[in-house]
């Protein structure tokens, strides 16, 4: 398995497997791996010939308040799993490769990118959809796997990729859970000892919305009462929204029915958690 750092380095592997009629799987990555990414590396060796991941903390999709310079990396640890689960190279760029000085063309959207996450992230998502953009074009890859943690991004990119023509599959994979319920994230390892048991109260939440669903109950208001008043009986933690939208559109609606999203920010303390689960 390669590192490689240049887009340049990328493109010609990506041309002699093209050539070679090879099928191209792509997970892209910030880095500081756990079983989630694991997950899609592994869907991405199943079912393509070649795989590639990218680790890049992309510095447009971080807010001036935001963690980008204590955001978590191993790069060791991270060549270790790629190569374990069988990716074939691991994109590795600085941001000066990825933005040069005369860099100036960035991908927007409207709709999707608002409510939800947006709202408390503005310029978020413009960020995610000009490295992704970007990322797609230097690794033309035939699928690309992204988490359902992560559903309003995934939302959004399948519609980015659909509207702008590109020759991608999109692929989204079911969330990874600790042992306790708590969805997999590179940020829990900011948590200490007292706030790490404090976040199950998110996936508690989350449970507890779902066992509503699953008992009948198609009332939107209900359930995001119910899930906030649980996190509620957390002290360390704080609701930053639960919403319940239309899994496609993420416009918010009123009554449950197939394919609604239930999604729900929590901080503990100064650590942001998102979960989520899908009506099927």
């Amino acid at each position: 398995m390669k590192i490689v750092s240049t887009i340049e380095q990328v493109k010609n592997l990506v041309n002699q497997w093209k050539s070679a009629g090879q099928t191209i799987g792509f997970v892209p990555t910030m880095g500081f791996l756990h079983e989630g990414h694991g997950s899609l590396i592994t869907s991405a060796r199943q079912q393509n010939e070649k795989v590639v991941v990218s680790i890049f903390v992309n510095p447009l999709q971080f807010g001036p308040t935001e963690d980008y310079d204590s955001y978590p990396h191993d790069i060791e640890r991270d060549r270790q799993i790629c190569e374990e689960l069988g990716a074939d190279v691991i994109f590795h760029p600085t941001p000066e490769e990825m933005y040069p000085k005369d860099f100036y063309t960035y991908v927007d959207m409207s709709g999707l990118t608002e409510g939800l996450c947006g709202d408390s992230r503005p310029g978020h998502f413009r960020g995610v959809c000009t490295v992704v953009n970007k990322l797609f074009n230097i690794v033309q890859p035939n699928r690309a796997y992204f988490g359902q943690k992560d559903a309003q991004q995934l939302a959004i990119i399948k519609q980015m990729a659909t509207d702008l023509n590109m020759n991608v599959e999109v692929i989204g994979c079911p969330i990874i859970r600790e042992e306790d319920g708590l969805a997999k994230s590179s940020r829990n390892a900011y948590l200490s000892s007292e706030e790490r048991k404090a976040a199950q109260i998110v996936s508690k939440a989350i449970f507890a919305g779902e066992e509503l669903v699953k008992s009948g109950e198609i009332d939107a208001e209900k359930i995001v009462t119910t899930m906030k008043n649980i996190v509620d009986s957390e002290p360390l933690a704080k609701v930053e929204y639960v919403n319940v939208v239309d899994g496609l559109t993420l416009k918010p609606v009123a009554t449950i029915k197939p394919q609604t999203l239930v999604a729900m920010a929590v901080h503990i303390g100064k650590t942001r958690l998102i979960d989520n689960f899908i009506v099927e």
